[in-house]
């Protein structure tokens, strides 16, 4: 829980500095429930005699939760990974939005031939198996910055679609290490109040920003399940924080 406090405290810094209004809003917030969860933890602590402690349960942000170096030793592909379970839940209110899911070692290769689409959602595979996670190193969703090379644009984010605005093709300058899910193993998940920010063809692009909400209300995760790109779901590195063991 110190490790999401001062992570949250980077974040909040981050987000001042980059003036970015509506993070700073939900950053604050988050920060409050920590510090709230953090004295309770401490003050458990306090009363409770050593020899009645449980087992140490790894607490970690999402940043944290990166693959460590020894992992990556261990790992030559995603299908090799972590032994131990983690569960994701809302910073806000503290539910758990995930089940108990395995680390994988990296993010996985998964085809974008036509031919492996749905045929009838005509949703791409999933990035991620069912059961399991992966940390997204690469940044995703808003804010958008203009690309140095308009001539040959890239993909907005990582397996999306090129997107292109006003001010020319742009790509993502937004959060990195998102917690990348099977989109089913966070079922409660809603989508906001006027399916805010999941305009597509035949389902949320993703690009757009937070578009999936905790049954509190709050804001946690960006789906992104349309006809063109990606099916996959990436929880938010500030709205939601990991419980390891």
């Amino acid at each position: 829980m110190e490790e999401i406090h001062a992570n949250l405290l980077d974040r909040l810094q981050e987000a001042k500095e980059q003036g970015w209004l509506g993070e700073v809003a939900a950053i604050e917030a988050s920060l409050a429930a920590a510090e709230q969860k953090l004295a309770a933890m401490r003050d458990l602590a306090a009363r409770t005699p050593p020899s009645t402690w449980a087992c140490p349960i790894s607490v970690a942000s999402s940043r944290a939760s990166t693959p460590s170096s020894e992992t990556k030793m261990r790992s030559s592909s995603p299908e090799h990974y972590n032994e131990g379970m983690t569960v994701f839940l809302c910073s806000k209110c503290g539910t758990a939005i995930t089940p108990e899911l395995t680390e994988l070692a990296a993010v996985p290769d998964v085809s974008d031939d036509e031919r492996d689409r749905d045929k009838e959602t005509r949703r791409a595979p999933s990035t991620v198996p069912q059961g399991h996670y992966a940390i997204d190193p690469e940044p995703w969703g808003p804010p958008y910055v203009v690309q140095d090379d308009q001539e040959d644009p890239k993909p907005a984010q990582s397996r999306g679609p090129v997107v292109c605005r006003e001010e020319g093709f742009v790509i993502s300058a937004g959060s990195r290490h998102t917690v990348l899910v099977h989109p089913n193993d966070a079922a409660s998940l809603q989508p906001l109040p006027n399916w805010e920010n999941s305009s597509g063809c035949c389902g949320p692009t993703g690009v757009e920003g937070l578009n999936r909400a905790c049954p509190c209300g709050a804001p946690v995760a960006t789906l992104a399940a349309d006809c063109f790109g990606p099916f996959e779901l990436h929880l938010d590195p500030v709205r939601t924080y990991a419980f390891s063991q």
